[in-house]
């Protein structure tokens, strides 16, 4: 005969095991580019979001026209000078990266925000207070920093390197499969296709627009080579979304009519 826990034994079991399994935190793995053409995520449709990714021009001006081609494939959209990474104190960075991510595709990510951090040598985790998921890196020169990326591009060419992948965008980190920079740069030499620059002084080669997102790779990121992470999304900071123009509806509401309409950006005040 079989026995049957107390019903508040099995509400406990319950309780504990949603505990863990939303403590848990993804494992991926990183690369670093900037190819300097328009982001996946700035096509129109590609998830449910406020507006697509901001592109520039040549002159690394707004465009105001979705629709423009990049510039990698004969058009004249590029990704904006903003988009590349920042320093917000020692222990905390923002940027933007390509992904890729096991059984999801860019209706999940295109936008989404997630969190890095990094695990320092004796495995403990810096961590921060807010929603939904983080990211953790686990090896590398960076270990012990948190970093924050907004997903403005899909990695559909990234191989397999592992089921979930970011490739951080950052000028100077190589242009990768495609190369628009020489086109909106006038042949500068971009260093190695992949993996870009190798010393910090090539960064003032750059226009002075992208030089300080490239020297951040040499400063804050301590030149760390593709760590490994671990990660949970979380909401965009506020910061993140003025420089993209894209975020996430979070919120699914019931209308008196019936209709069924998104409101609110996912988002978070740091």
């Amino acid at each position: 005969m079989t026995k049957l826990l107390p019903k508040f034994w099995l509400s406990g079991l319950l309780v504990a095991f949603l505990t863990l399994r939303l403590g848990e935190a993804a494992r991926g793995v990183t690369t670093r580019y900037w190819d300097c053409c328009k982001p996946s995520c700035a096509w129109s449709g590609k998830a449910q979001v406020s507006k697509p990714v901001n592109t520039c021009n040549i002159q690394d001006q707004y465009l105001n026209d979705d629709n423009v081609s990049s510039a990698c494939g004969g058009g004249s959209a590029y990704t904006c000078s903003n988009q590349g990474p920042w320093a917000v104190n020692d222990g905390l960075a923002y940027g933007f990266a390509a992904v890729k991510l096991a059984r999801k595709s860019e209706w999940d990510w295109c936008c989404a925000c997630y969190k890095y951090v990094h695990c320092d040598d004796l495995g403990y985790v810096s961590t921060l207070t807010l929603p939904q998921y983080r990211l953790t890196f686990t090896s590398g020169a960076v270990a012990g920093k948190t970093m924050i990326v907004q997903a403005t591009n899909t990695g559909s060419d990234l191989g397999d390197r592992g089921e979930n992948h970011f490739d951080l965008a950052m000028p100077g980190g190589g242009v990768g499969q495609f190369n628009g920079c020489s086109k909106q740069w006038g042949g500068i030499n971009m260093g190695n296709q992949y993996g870009g620059f190798t010393d910090r002084w090539q960064c003032s080669t750059l226009p002075w627009q992208w030089q300080q997102a490239c020297y951040w790779r040499f400063d804050w990121f301590r030149n760390a080579d593709n760590p490994d992470v671990e990660f949970e999304e979380v909401s965009c900071p506020q910061a993140m979304i003025d420089r993209t123009g894209c975020g996430r509806w979070s919120r699914l509401t019931e209308e008196d009519d019936g209709s069924r309409i998104w409101k609110g950006f996912s988002q978070v005040e740091l």
